[in-house]
This record gives C-alpha cells, structure tokens and sequence, in this order.
C-alpha cells in the first residue's frame, strides 16, 4: 500500500493541475498556448529523465528513489503554489508567473519520473513469478485511479484564502505525509558499498495524464526485466514494431491536442447559464473521461476478449465519433458524454499499439520495447499540446474537426498494415 501510494499521489496531484490550469490561466492573464507550453516542457523532461531514473533504480535502492519522486513532486507542487498565489494576488507580472510556473513545473518533469520505475523494481524483486504480474498490475491501477481521484478533489481545495492555488498546497500536504510514511514504514533496500545490485528491475513508464491511464511501461516489462536483467535498446524505428509506433504517435498526439483544449472550450462555450463554476465542470468532464477509460481498459478489453489490432481499429473509430460529438455538442452534458465516449476509444487504441508491440518482440527485449513505448508517449505531449491550442484559437471547434478525420484515417491505417492487422490477442 505505501509503494501504491506513491503512485497514486503524483497521478492524482498531477491531474488535479491539469485540471485547475485552464482556469489559472484566465484568471492570471496567461495565454492559452503558454499553459499548453508549459506541460509539454515538463512532459519533455519527463521523457528523458524516466529512461536515467529506471536505469538508476538497481543501483542507489528503490526505496529511495521513490522518497526523490514523491518528494520532487510536492516539491515543484508547492513552487507551483506559491508562484500562482502570487500571480493571483498581484505581486508578480503574468509574464513572470509563466516563466516561474514553467520552472516549477520542470521539478516534476525531472524529479517526479523516479518514482515509478523504482516502484516496479521494489515489487517485482520482492514477488514470486506467480504473483508477480498481478502486483505490477495493481501498481498500474494506481495511475488510473488517480486520474479520477485529482479532479474530483481538485474543487475542494479551492478555499477563500488561497483560491485556486488551494489543490497544489493540498498535494503538498498530502505528498509530504506519503513520504514520511515511505520514510518509516518501508524497509530501506539501498545496497551496501560493494554490494551486487539487488533483482527486480523496473521499465521507464510515462507521465500520469488526463484521459491517459497507462503507463507506458507494462508489467511484462518489468517482469521481464526483473527475471532477465537485460537492458537492451530498442529504436522506434526497428521494422517489426515501427507500424505500433507510428499509430501511438498519432493517436495519442490527437488525444495530447483536443484534451488540452477541452478546459478552455468548457470555459468559453459551456460554462454560461450551468450555474456551476468553470473548475467543476471541468473536474466533472475529465473525471467522466477518466472512468470511461478504465471501464475500456479494465473491463470491455477482458471482456470482449479483443486482441491488439481490433483495439486498435475499433478504438479510433470509438473515438473519431466521440471527438464529433465534441465539436458539435449543443450543450454541457452532451460534451461531457462525447468526451467520455473519445476517452473510451482512446483506452482502447493505445493500450492496443502498447500491447502489440509488446508481442511484436521476445520477452527478453519486453523492457526495452517499454522504453520505446514510453519516448513515444512523452513525445505526444511536446508539441501537440501547443498545436491544439493554436488551432482552438483561430476556431475553437478546429482541433475536434480535425481530428474526426486523422481517426478515421488511423483506423484505416491499423486496418490496411499488415503487422497491425495480425497482431494476435493478448
């Protein structure tokens, strides 16, 4: 439970911004492509930083690296927290709240990647292969589950005295207690000095993102990993996943786009005669995406019995309908329903480029598959985040309508390839 909680904390702290940003940014005067610019930074030093953070975890003890992760986090949520009070009250120029938040935030980027990787290793060195695909299992459902938790909480912190800023010096409190806990309830696995490194190796996972609950990393991954402790590198581009990656890319850059902007198309156009404030309708929509999400991914996937390819094809289809229905919601709740619709098609799609790059290649080279997998999913949210909202501003249903079409196409891309149409169910 403490190493799950170190998971779900930094999702949850995560998306409860993601969740209150769009507002932030109003209020402060902050353009809407600077907030975009601001998570593609810190997805980028994600990125990077994950791959050292993974490779470390064997060497300095996991338990450690993930008091750095947690810690990292509530240290750049309560720089986040104090620069948008000031930003809020006056004391600092818009300018200047930009360019401090983006430092803040770049903490998390570098910093919060330790967590995760660390916490695979931790489990897996201490699971038998029998459980050992279960447990790493439960530590994926701590993302998804935050991604639910961050925005439905969000608005309760929202409090006279420090407003919006109100979620992020909650997370703080909340981060600073789960290290504590990590600290004093967790034994301390740091190798001696001229100690072998210890079993159980983690993978590079991807950042906790609104309507994205994997986490880049599989348990196969670090499975494998652990059993083997090879660490080969796999590039994008090798023949015999290079169709995956190109549908990940896509997919989720499309998803990267319109989710970025669906904050401020709630503000702009849904939020007048609700009665509601615009952070709880914000908070309600992603939460809605959230739980459709899960349902695809933790529920109909089994069910269904579906393998990588008719995810993948039906997910984009699933999607493209729920983006139209975005573009072309007549009110709040029709929004909210077509976004949890796109969500839906979305945790089918990418899980299923995910899981078929994972078959595409042997087991020994499951940690190292994971590691492409994750360059992509960080590289999603670079530029699409920015590109999104650079569309939003000329027509605010510009993205949706654009993205309808790449879909479509998409689903005639994972139909029409002959790699991504064999693939074999899970």
């Amino acid at each position: 439970m403490l190493v799950f909680s170190a998971l779900l904390v930094t999702a949850a702290g995560n998306t409860a911004l993601q969740s209150v940003l769009p507002v932030i940014g109003r209020e402060i005067r902050i353009p809407d492509l600077a907030i975009a610019m601001i998570f593609s930074l810190s997805a980028l030093f994600w990125t990077f930083s994950a791959h050292y953070w993974a490779r470390r975890s064997d060497i300095v003890g996991r338990r450690r690296l993930m008091i750095v992760g947690v810690t990292g986090f509530g240290v750049s949520m309560l720089l986040c927290a104090c620069v948008v009070l000031a930003g809020l009250k006056g004391l600092i120029p818009p300018l200047l709240t930009f360019l401090l938040f983006t430092v803040a935030r770049g903490v998390f980027g570098i910093f919060g990647a330790a967590a995760n990787p660390a916490a695979q290793a931790y489990v897996a060195g201490r699971t038998s292969q029998a459980e050992r695909t279960a447990a790493l299992a439960m530590l994926a459902s701590a993302f998804g589950l935050g991604t639910i938790l961050g925005p439905a909480v969000a608005p309760i912190f929202i409090l006279p005295v420090v407003g919006l800023a109100g979620p992020m010096f909650a997370f703080v409190g909340i981060a600073l207690i789960v290290v504590l806990a990590i600290r004093t309830g967790l034994p301390d696995d740091a190798p001696a000095a001229g100690d072998a490194p210890q079993g159980g190796r983690g993978a590079p996972a991807s950042m906790p993102t609104l309507g994205s609950m994997n986490m880049g990393a599989s348990a196969t991954a670090a499975d494998a990993n652990s059993a083997t402790g090879r660490r080969e590198r796999l590039s994008v581009t090798d023949p015999r996943v290079r169709p995956f990656m190109i549908f990940g890319f896509v997919a989720g850059s499309v998803q990267a786009g319109t989710g970025q902007a669906i904050g401020f198309f709630i503000i702009d156009r849904m939020s007048d005669g609700t009665g509601i404030a615009p952070t709880q309708l914000i908070a309600i929509t992603f939460m809605a995406g959230a739980g459709a999400t899960l349902l695809a991914q933790w529920g109909l996937v089994r069910m269904l019995n579906l393998s990588p390819s008719q995810m993948m094809r039906w997910g984009s289809v699933i999607a493209a309908a729920g983006l139209a229905g975005i573009a072309f919601a007549p009110g709040f709740y029709a929004l909210v329903f077509a976004f949890a619709v796109s969500s839906a098609g979305f945790g089918f799609a990418r899980p299923g480029f995910m899981a078929g790059s994972s078959l595409a290649v042997g087991r020994g080279e499951q940690g190292a598959v994971a590691g492409a997998v994750t360059s992509v999913n960080g590289a999603c949210f670079v530029l699409a985040p920015a590109i999104g909202i650079g569309l939003y501003e000329l027509v605010p249903e510009l993205p949706y309508w654009l993205a309808v079409p790449i879909m479509l196409a998409l689903a005639i891309y994972a139909w029409g390839n002959g790699l991504l149409r064999t693939s074999q169910p899970v």
